[in-house]
């Protein structure tokens, strides 16, 4: 059982997890921020690893890229920072990244300092699933990682049930046919979309994010799925109000 399963044991509903960008908005932050997010009741973390071409971040979250890279991060910076708190942190850690930071940095090593991390779960958006199952299931597999899949509204259902057979940790449930960053409240067109799933019935459990802000937003996301990921509106807070900010905010959030 994986750290994240391991989450829906104890709590089934109501759980929030926070995005922040690694290395932003200083280089040798991310313990803090890790630390700061899990006392004050953060359920589990997405650390995200800067990179320069996003798929579908946000000026938001691509700006905290553009920072953090500049601030000097790197993945073997970002992995000397995760394995160092390894054994005090015990807020469970997903890692949010791109297929070509995995390839570059090389798939066996990759996968290995994940490991090293104490990290068991990864969030890739442009994995296509086919090389997914043709690939990395297995590669990951012997490493004892999970990948987390991506659906949006527009999504085929029998593409959906699918992910739900794949599925190990939750599935992302985008919230909107958008980039990340908020939106303003949820709308009609997006509660059709969170019913139409929650009819499915699937076996997975889901965590919507994208435009998920404030106590309104992340309180109505939770009455369709299991929680919700905050990125954007969270970055801006970090940018606006730094560390000492972040129990304010998740107070916000959380109401």
């Amino acid at each position: 059982m994986n750290s994240i399963q391991q989450i829906f044991q104890k709590q089934e509903h109501n759980l929030l997890s926070i995005f922040f960008t690694a290395g932003f908005p200083e280089l040798n932050q991310t313990a803090e921020i890790i630390d700061k997010l899990g006392s004050n009741g953060v359920d589990f973390i997405e650390v995200g690893l800067p990179f320069s071409d996003p798929l579908a971040d946000g000026p938001t979250i691509q700006h905290s890229s553009t920072v953090a890279l500049k601030n000097g991060m790197n993945l073997d910076v970002v992995f000397e920072q995760l394995i160092a708190i390894k054994d005090t942190n015990t807020t469970p850690l997903v890692l949010m990244g791109y297929v070509n930071q995995i390839i570059k940095y090389g798939e066996e090593a990759f996968c290995q300092k994940v490991v090293d991390c104490g990290i068991d779960t990864l969030i890739l958006p442009d994995l296509p699933m086919v090389e997914y199952e043709s690939h990395y299931r297995a590669l990951f597999k012997k490493y004892g990682l999970t990948n987390v899949f991506l659906i949006t509204p527009q999504t085929s259902e029998e593409r959906i049930r699918k992910i739900d057979d794949l599925t190990e940790s939750f599935i992302y449930m985008v919230a909107s046919s958008a980039i990340t960053g908020a939106k303003g409240e949820i709308s009609q067109q997006q509660i059709d979309y969170f019913e139409r799933i929650k009819a499915m019935n699937l076996k997975s459990k889901l965590i919507i994010g994208f435009g998920i802000s404030d106590n309104k937003t992340f309180s109505k996301a939770c009455e369709y799925g299991n929680g919700a990921i905050i990125g954007s509106a969270f970055i801006k807070s970090l940018d606006k109000n730094g560390v000492d900010g972040i129990a304010d905010f998740v107070k916000g959030i959380k109401g």
